[in-house]
């Protein structure tokens, strides 16, 4: 989930339908306990393991080949549909297949291994995976540019005249595509502009920009909020709902005025220096990299040259403080990576993979007597029996306060971790850290994943000593209170990494220790005749529990902001502890006996 997301922002989608979209992935894992009969009963889990990896990797192919391309978000999220169906049929088979294939000794000593090695995938596929894709973005591409803005006060105000886009040359003996900006170096007198006058100025640069097709998103192509198309869920309900948030609950002006003026505002020109060969677009990320944040972006966080904008400007507004009246300065950075490129050799490096884990399998894996190709009950009589331990699941004494703890226990969860990287990756003048993907890689996918795994030991080490219900209050609040690190790094945007890297750490720490939690519920729910098939029922349970909060998460992020986002996180995580005071569990459940 982590790679699509992050792949998704990279290539300018929205973080609406980032959200919406990724969070349909978890449906394959809320009904795999539906079509879990059918891998049990029809062929053998050997048969299904090597199978599934196949599909996997064609998946992981089609995603790599469809990157590309001019429809690549519908026809990508196809590919991820399957390797999303594919993935959990083969955890079907492979739990089934790791206790037909092992004695009950051999089980038990390799439970640490299989956990171990599971916790390595996590590391490379959520961490290594992103940072070599991050390494690609940087050595493919256009090389970055920088420049130098300063607030200079004792200047005068210079009039944004317009630029022709043939006075924007390449250096002389330059014959490669390269990205050109003017000026080199910005100076922005500190001198108040007229509300009217800065707004003309802005209204100006947007417009430009969108008549020349530097927004062109695959986002906006998909949107179904046009007038013509909304439903009436649409203009009755939703759009008010917006309208509501947006106006109470929205971002603050991170420029005030002085009665009737503003701060100055000056005009960064880009455009590339010949026709790009061999790509259709270049996607290019522009903000902020260090300096006084009294400079602010306001126009060109991101943006697409194509073969038909390639020689057109496109203009990047930035803004000063009113009350900004000395000398400042801020060091703003382009980055146009090849990113479709980037990300195709990454998956297309995986799908290989993953073609090797097929050949080896197919030729390693055991056949054990027991995986038989078949059952020798009818297809009425499975029917009828998972019909009836689905029937038993729900007769289970407080039933509707299992099911919401299941829904509810990873509420606020659910959310923060569908933009948790988008936050880490978006650009300062709009709330995010402006992190490399490579940084978010390693600040995430690594360092996050290894505490994360620290922390779920320990959850489990405590929970055998003194039981669940001991530990149940103290992993509740660990799950949810560092949430409040995401509010820090929103309000305060840290220029430091190593500040970063410690709260993401501390939050990760903590959901790892909680949903130890969560987990010992769950076969605590399990207990039965049928534990097997009732514990993949509460599988299903969470996984919609993360399924529906994250697929809103977007849309209202992008309404109220990151600050008020994280907030509104932190308000989420109410649920949970209500639900948990009413659900009952034995003292003596957990413990080491």
């Amino acid at each position: 989930m982590l790679v699509s997301v992050i792949m998704y922002k990279r290539l300018g989608i929205s973080n609406t339908e980032i959200a919406l979209y990724t969070s349909w992935l978890y449906l394959p894992w809320v009904i795999k306990p539906l079509w879990s009969p059918v891998v049990d009963n029809l062929k053998t889990k050997r048969f299904w393991i090597i199978l599934m990896q196949v599909i996997i990797g064609a998946a992981l192919g089609g995603v790599a080949l469809t990157i590309p391309t001019a429809g690549f978000f519908k026809y990508s999220l196809a590919f991820f549909w399957l390797l999303a169906f594919s993935s959990a049929t083969h955890d079907i088979a492979i739990d089934g297949f790791y206790m037909l294939g092992l004695s009950k000794h051999q089980q038990a000593w390799f439970v640490g291994i299989r956990s171990t090695f599971y916790r390595f995938a996590m590391i490379a596929g959520q961490g290594l995976l992103i940072i070599l894709a991050g390494y690609l973005e940087s050595i493919t591409g256009l090389p970055t540019v920088t420049t130098q803005v300063y607030a200079t006060p004792g200047i005068e105000i210079r009039e944004n005249a317009n630029l022709e886009p043939e006075s924007m040359q390449a250096p002389p003996g330059e014959h490669q595509v390269i990205l050109l900006a003017s000026p080199s170096t910005l100076n922005i007198a500190t001198a108040l502009l007229s509300r009217d006058k800065a707004d003309s100025i802005i209204n100006y640069a947007k417009e430009s920009n969108r008549k020349n097709g530097f927004y062109r998103s695959e986002a906006e192509q998909l949107s179904v909020k046009s007038t013509k198309e909304s439903s009436w869920w649409d203009r009755l309900v939703v759009s008010n709902l917006e309208n509501v948030l947006s106006k109470y609950f929205g971002p603050e002006e991170t420029i005030e005025s002085q009665e009737n003026l503003v701060g100055n505002v000056g005009l960064l020109y880009f455009r590339l220096s010949k026709r790009p060969e061999n790509v259709d677009r270049v996607v290019v990320n522009f903000g902020r990299e260090s300096g006084d944040s009294s400079l602010k972006l306001l126009e060109g966080d991101h943006f697409v040259f194509t073969q038909n904008n390639w020689n057109k400007p496109f203009i990047a507004v930035i803004q000063l403080d009113p009350k900004l009246t000395t000398q400042s300065e801020a060091i703003f950075r382009a980055r146009a990576g090849n990113i479709p490129l980037s990300w195709s050799f990454t998956f297309l490096g995986v799908a290989g993979l993953f073609l090797l884990f097929f050949l080896y399998h197919k030729r390693t894996l055991p056949y054990p007597a027991s995986d038989a190709a078949g059952s020798s009950a009818s297809g009425k009589s499975i029917l009828a029996e998972f019909i009836n331990t689905f029937a038993l699941f729900f007769k289970k004494k407080n039933v509707g306060l299992i099911v919401a703890f299941l829904m509810l226990y990873r509420f606020a969860e659910a959310q923060l971790v569908k933009l948790a990287a988008p936050f880490l990756l978006d650009a300062r003048e709009i709330g995010g850290l402006a992190l490399t993907t490579g940084e978010v890689g390693f600040v995430y996918g690594t360092v996050g994943i290894i505490f994360l795994v620290l922390g779920g030991l320990l959850g489990g080490f405590l929970a055998s000593r003194n039981g669940l219900k001991y530990w149940l209050w103290w992993m509740l609040l660990a799950i949810n209170l560092p949430d409040a690190v995401y509010v820090y790094l929103s309000y305060t945007q840290p220029d430091n990494y190593w500040i970063i890297n410690l709260m993401v750490a501390l939050e990760q720490f903590g959901y790892g220790f909680g949903f130890t939690a969560f987990m010992l519920y769950m076969i605590y729910v399990s207990e039965g005749e049928h534990k097997t098939a009732h514990f993949a029922i509460c599988t299903g349970f969470m996984a919609l529990g993360m399924m529906i909060p994250g697929m809103f998460s977007g849309w209202l992020q992008e309404i109220i902001g990151y600050p008020h986002f994280f907030l509104w996180i932190m308000i989420s995580t109410i649920p949970a502890f209500i639900v948990t005071r009413l659900i009952h569990i034995d003292p003596e459940f957990g413990k080491n006996n």
